[in-house]
């Protein structure tokens, strides 16, 4: 082809090389799920018709430099934004938001995990941007348009109609895309990772407004639901039991009850965790579901201690730190408990120094508080032997009573310790994830036995009610080959899914001599009801959606933030019904012409439709910050 002759607008050449490199990231390196031939179709489309629509802005500019300019710098700029929701989806199987924008501090802390979500050939990625960049600097002459105010308006409502097209047929494959419960991936699938930020750019600007018109006429609507669909007045046996005891939280990271009274090449994953199982003093909750959305660890600690959920999209700790609560440890100040967090992270990660003086907290010992050095730290910072080793004298300082919560750093992705750490070898598959998961789990398993003896030796045991708790899942669904070898099965299903978000939960309290295991279905969302009454506690005013675990009388489900949850009898996933016990599939939705999904005698539905009623409530008081309104010390 002769250049000199031939006019080729780069702006097209940019749509085609940009549209296919998106194409094949959405196939190849995102795990999305198509159903049929109209959405291989919808998704194949899309890019090139997001790239000709920012591509085509360049028609308008008049000087030849700054339509190239224009052109090199979008296909930079958007293949930035592609790569950094690739390193976010091989971590956490999702895509960013604008929320997690704001969190970018995080990112400092995060060395070796970001490292090893990084591929060698992540490199061919700018492989169209050189190209781009090479015919904008060596091929002005031919590859510049300058179009009469006709050709320059042609070229806009061409890209309109193309992204009109585009939109019409995302909501014939999903009608009420934009409307039915917020589905990340099922954005990106119908109208392209681009949009898809557009889109959550206006969704996080109408969230941030409600605060501004919030006015707190919302909150007897709330506190009506959950009189009649959460509170409980039944009494419960347990409480009182822990009056006056001091309280050891232990938030175990990434640990999934999977581990549990399970073995890898032969050999026992946590053992001192399976002896608690069995210890008089312990109950231990083997249907018990982390409730986390983007905030991971922290949304795990926002859950527990507010029994509200967490956001749909972002962190709650960063997004609303400033917000008033009515958390856990600002109700045990006022029963004069001294209130902590132990963590060796610096105290700006996840907006902790802001968030904690929100919840209530008396003090956070961060690494400042610790000797860290080469020897005793790895990946995240302080290995948790000498972590728990090295808080043991915070604790023998504090005023009794305290509530201290510990948060481990080692079972933390990407599950690196050295050999010498090592007390099981790792699995052989082919997810180096999963492989390395079950020594630092080992690992951990073994800090907080230690702990246990560490706190006898000292004279904290006995006057101490102890708690662990799994914070959210450690393996994602990007290893579920893996994993299904691991657990002896030929795929992991939706059904798996669901049931691989259980995490351990163990109550241990010292010469109670009752403990036992305990199958109903809870979660994160009861943890602070459940505390409140075993320490002899009344809050008659609060507002949450939990319900305490020593009674009967429990609304019987576990809310997932996406809308899923699990019940006694059913979990309901992917518009799907199962039975939670046998896994058999009860109902499930099928496209039909066209139409919206239709659902027949399904019996999850009475349950979702609460289920989301719920998860809105709990967001209205999030984002209009509501508790400004509420005078909880009212009787």
């Amino acid at each position: 082809m002769n250049f000199k002759k031939t006019k080729i607008p780069l702006y097209i050449v940019a749509t085609l090389l940009f549209g296919l490199k998106t194409y094949i990231v959405y196939r190849f390196l995102f795990s999305i799920e198509l159903e049929n031939s109209m959405q291989e179709f919808i998704l194949f489309v899309n890019p090139f018709i997001s790239a000709f629509l920012v591509f085509a802005i360049s028609v308008w500019f008049k000087k030849e430099a700054r339509q190239m300019k224009f052109i090199r710098y979008s296909a930079l700029i958007g293949t930035i934004i592609i790569y950094f929701n690739l390193v976010f989806y091989r971590s956490f199987t999702d895509f960013i938001t604008v929320p997690q924008l704001f969190q970018a501090s995080n990112m400092g802390d995060l060395g070796g995990s970001i490292l090893t979500l990084t591929k060698p050939y992540d490199i061919l990625l700018i492989v169209d941007v050189l190209f781009i960049w090479y015919l904008s600097r060596k091929k002005t002459e031919v590859m510049t348009v300058n179009y009469p105010r006709n050709g320059k308006v042609f070229a806009l409502a061409m890209s309109l109609m193309l992204l009109a097209g585009n939109f019409f047929l995302a909501e014939m494959e999903r009608p009420q895309l934009f409307t039915r419960a917020f589905d990340r991936e099922y954005i990106v699938k119908n109208i392209g990772l681009f949009n898809y930020h557009i889109y959550d750019i206006a969704l996080h600007s109408k969230v941030k407004s409600q605060s501004v018109f919030a006015d707190g006429n919302e909150l007897p609507e709330i506190k009506n639901f959950i009189k009649t669909e959460v509170k409980s007045e039944e009494k419960s046996e347990m409480f009182a039991v822990a009056k006056d005891k001091n309280v050891i939280f232990i938030s175990a990271e990434s640990v999934q009850n999977f581990v549990i009274n399970n073995k890898v090449n032969g050999e026992e994953i946590t053992p001192f965790l399976n002896s608690l199982v069995k210890d008089e003093d312990t109950y231990y909750f083997d249907n018990f579901y982390h409730q986390t959305g983007q905030g991971k660890t922290s949304d795990s600690e926002f859950v527990m201690e507010n029994s509200l959920y967490p956001l749909p999209s972002g962190a709650v700790f960063f997004t609303h730190g400033q917000n008033e609560y009515n958390a856990l440890p600002k109700l045990l100040n006022q029963e004069g408990y001294y209130t902590s967090v132990l963590h060796a992270n610096n105290k700006s990660f996840w907006n902790r120094d802001q968030m904690y003086d929100s919840l209530g907290y008396d003090h956070f010992y961060g690494e400042e508080a610790y000797e860290a050095t080469e020897e005793n730290s790895i990946g995240w910072g302080l290995k948790d032997k000498p972590f728990f080793e090295q808080s043991i004298k915070y604790l023998q300082a504090m005023d009794k009573p305290f509530y201290s919560k510990f948060i481990t750093l080692t079972n933390h992705f990407p599950f690196d310790i050295s050999k010498d750490d090592r007390s099981i070898e790792p699995y052989n598959s082919n997810s180096n994830t999963l492989n390395n998961y079950f020594p630092t789990v080992r690992y951990t398993d073994e800090a907080i036995e230690k702990f246990f003896q560490q706190l006898k030796d000292n004279g904290l045991y006995e006057d101490s009610i102890i708690i662990i708790m799994g914070d959210h899942y450690g393996i994602s669904e990007s290893h579920n080959k893996a994993m299904s070898q691991y657990l002896g099965k030929e795929e992991i299903t939706p059904y798996d899914h669901i049931q691989l978000q259980e995490v351990p939960f163990f109550i241990h309290i010292p010469n109670n001599g009752n403990g036992k295991t305990m199958s109903q279905v809870a979660g994160q969302i009861d943890i602070k009801p459940t505390l409140l009454s075993l320490l002899g506690i009344k809050a008659e005013n609060d507002i949450q959606f939990g319900n305490r675990l020593f009674i009967e009388d429990r609304k019987g489900y576990i809310a997932f933030r996406n809308g899923d949850y699990a019940s006694e009898k059913y979990i309901s996933t992917n518009d799907t019904c199962y039975n939670r016990l046998t896994g058999e599939v009860l109902s499930q939705a099928e496209e039909q012409d066209d139409e919206p999904s239709v659902e027949q005698d399904n019996p999850c539905t009475e349950i979702s439709d609460q289920v989301n009623e719920e998860l809105q409530y709990s967001d209205d008081i999030v984002y209009g910050d509501l508790f400004r309104f509420v005078n909880f010390d009212e009787k």
